[in-house]
């Protein structure tokens, strides 16, 4: 397992669910993270309709990797997908292992991720899809990454929480690494965040939310 400087502090809700002590919230929806997902991140991104070989998914906010597992099998068509991702808090395989026990419907793809990521890799394999998890500080990591998304998920804790991880300076490097008529999708509405994306070239758009969160929020770059 990759090695973090400061390795995530959990509290477990229902036995399950991890909550991040250092910032007092839940790793995913308590109505349901995997549902959650599929309506925030595939559906809010056109996904996985948009798909072709190439295709490149960026994402802040790792955890318990829920949204890559969705990905994987949302993806039946040809081609070859990239994600990347970027934690600053990597959590350790024995608590990603009892926070998917939550989701049955993973397991079949749960088990090769699992496997790479207890043996410390963090550029992971899987048929028709390359993953790379980049771990550190996204604000510096960020910067120095070579690539460009066709589609981000926002999914780093609560902006009231973890505010930097939607400061305008992080949103602006999101859209500097967005693809021409890229996109976005997160489960905030929080006005600063929207304000941030719209400042850094995003149409933003305030979509329904998942469950008890009446809105989120959507963008396309340019």
């Amino acid at each position: 397992m990759p090695s973090p400087d400061q390795p995530p502090d959990l509290d477990w809700r229902d036995g399950t669910i991890p909550v991040s002590r250092r910032f007092d919230d839940p790793y995913f929806s308590l109505a349901g993270g995997l549902e959650e997902t599929r309506h925030v991140f595939l559906t809010g991104n056109h996904l996985p309709e948009r798909f072709r070989d190439g295709f490149h998914i960026a994402e802040l906010g790792f955890g318990t990797g829920l949204n890559l597992l969705a990905v994987l099998m949302a993806h039946r068509g040809p081609g070859h997908l990239h994600y990347t991702s970027f934690e600053a808090f990597p959590m350790p395989a024995p608590d990603i292992t009892r926070a998917l026990t939550a989701f049955p419907e993973v397991a079949g793809v749960a088990e090769p991720f699992l496997r790479q990521w207890q043996a410390g890799e963090t550029e992971l394999q899987f048929p028709g899809l390359t993953a790379r998890i980049v771990l550190g500080d996204a604000r510096e990591t960020l910067a120095g990454w070579e690539g460009t998304a066709d589609a981000w998920f926002l999914d780093g804790f609560s902006p009231a929480k973890n505010p930097e991880l939607w400061s305008e300076e992080l949103m602006a490097e999101v859209a500097r690494h967005t693809a021409p008529g890229g996109t976005f999708a997160t489960y905030t509405a929080a006005g600063h965040v929207r304000r941030a994306l719209a400042e850094a070239g995003f149409t933003v758009t305030r979509q329904p939310g998942f469950g008890r969160k009446r809105h989120m929020s959507t963008g396309v770059l340019g």
